[in-house]
């Protein structure tokens, strides 16, 4: 691979890694999720997951997509052998599940800049507000605004890694002084402050409840990205000598510092604006909270308009920045199995826009698609590190990690924590698992026609699992002569 196929710098790799990391979960799952179990206390088990599940796996992609310079099948065909050929393609299939859907979500956003620009948005009141939201989702203008969130991502995709660093450098940069303007806005209202003490005042009691800490490490989980793949996509285009272990913490504590600087621009906002109603806007869920809620808190804000519309386009650029990562993952498998970056490309277009109108013209199965491959992503992350147990965690850390360049080398305690990763995924399993099971009526929680139940994680789950166990040979046949190189 050429140079000019690799990232230029090391700004440049965390722009783009930033890019693929920050996005509207940072945003508006944060802040409810945060508020929503203990604030404070709650920070303070995030902190420590940040450092014991997303900082590990960041690096474990990291050294795999820049040692085998393929995207998860590759990287574990090559790595752990081609029997394993099928858990980097799980990997991959479930970015990629999420993919579909994601760009209906990078559409909502689109939708609601261009309201916020032209003031179509209804700002008067909940109930229209949430008129407004239930006549755009599941209508042709939801698919439409879909395909555009396609369009967008696939041409920067289209440019090659060139593209993508280019379209990070503007997007990241933008993103973050815009998060960072609407925070500094939100602790100068009057009342700010008790948006503060609801965040930042810990209740340590809530340490001891177990609850509290799952929630902290599903956010970890779920918002930095790590375990996806993508950044093992991403890696591919690392520099030879590139400090992967400080870029990983960089990465982590960049995506958790617009998370916490989102918790408080919506809580101050919220407690500022409209005190008596916070904890109905803080529990309104993810759509609520941000299509229904913030409309009606920067009304009531001077040139709330214009503070709205930065709002959204911050929105924007998360979701594309993180769309761009996940389209870049799909196209990287086919190009590993052979297909041209042209071919690849126009595939995933296809596809992704196809297989997201579903989600587009339906709440229910937009729903139930996050909820599977939500769940999916934990085993997403139980492959990654059982795989480096698999290799053996010292030759993984001696071989891949501690590589030459590297200005901070990873020490013994690499063994506990990969360890305790694979400990980490199996609970996240389980308790998610669990939430969707209704004792009183087994056969309700089983069946795999529901939006939210276990049965239908297990049956789309074990079909995907059953079609990949069975097709192993062929994913890894690709890779049988890199192997043997």
């Amino acid at each position: 691979m050429s140079e000019e196929q690799r990232f230029s710098s090391r700004w440049g790799t965390m722009l783009v890694m930033l890019g693929m990391a920050v996005g509207t979960g940072n945003i508006w799952r944060f802040p409810r999720v945060a508020a929503t179990n203990g604030g404070g206390s709650f920070l303070f088990a995030w902190a420590i997951f940040l450092v014991l599940w997303s900082v590990p796996l960041i690096l474990v992609e990291f050294a795999m997509g820049r040692e085998t310079r393929r995207g998860p099948v590759g990287a574990f065909a090559l790595l752990l052998g081609r029997g394993s050929a099928w858990m980097g393609a799980w990997v991959a299939f479930t970015a990629t599940a999420i993919m579909f859907y994601y760009s209906v979500v990078m559409g909502w956003t689109i939708r609601y800049l261009w309201g916020s620009l032209t003031r179509g948005i209804p700002m008067t009141s909940p109930e229209a507000a949430t008129a407004f939201w239930d006549g755009y989702v599941g209508s042709a203008a939801a698919v439409l605004t879909h395909g555009i969130a396609m369009a967008l991502g696939v041409v920067v995709v289209a440019y090659g890694v060139r593209g993508i660093e280019k379209a990070a450098r503007v997007l990241i940069p933008t993103l973050f002084l815009l998060v960072i303007v609407l925070a500094v806005r939100a602790v100068t209202l009057p009342g700010a402050e008790r948006g503060l003490a609801f965040l930042f005042t810990p209740d340590w009691s809530d340490l001891l409840t177990a609850r509290v800490w799952l929630e902290a490490l599903t956010q970890n989980a779920w918002d930095t990205g790590a375990g996806w793949g993508l950044i093992t996509a991403y890696a591919v285009y690392l520099r030879n000598r590139e400090d992967t272990t400080l870029n990983a913490f960089v990465l982590g504590f960049g995506n958790n510092s617009v998370s916490l600087l989102a918790g408080i621009m919506v809580l101050c906002t919220a407690f500022a604006i409209m005190p008596e109603a916070a904890d109905t806007i803080v529990g309104a869920g993810n759509e609520g909270l941000t299509f229904i809620w913030v409309p009606q808190l920067f009304a009531r804000m001077p040139a709330g308009n214009l503070f709205m519309v930065l709002f959204f386009l911050a929105l924007v650029f998360a979701a594309w920045s993180s769309l761009i990562s996940m389209i870049e993952l799909a196209s990287r498998v086919l190009i590993d199995f052979g297909l041209s970056r042209a071919r690849s490309i126009q595939i995933v277009a296809l596809g992704g826009f196809l297989l997201g109108v579903p989600s587009a013209l339906s709440m229910d199965f937009f729903r139930n698609q996050d909820w599977v491959w939500s769940v999916g992503l934990m085993l997403s992350g139980l492959f990654f590190a059982t795989g480096v147990l698999r290799y053996g965690v010292g030759r993984f850390r001696a071989r891949l990690v501690n590589r030459d360049g590297s200005d901070l080398r990873i020490g013994g305690w690499w063994s506990f924590v990969m360890g305790f990763v694979v400990l980490e995924a199996l609970v996240l399993l389980f308790w998610w698992l669990r939430q969707a099971l209704d004792r009183s009526d087994l056969a309700a929680s089983l069946s795999p026609f529901s939006t939210f139940n276990v049965g239908t994680v297990l049956v789309q789950g074990g079909v995907v699992i059953a079609v990949l166990l069975a097709f192993n040979r062929r994913l890894a046949r690709p890779f049988e002569k890199a192997d043997e190189a």
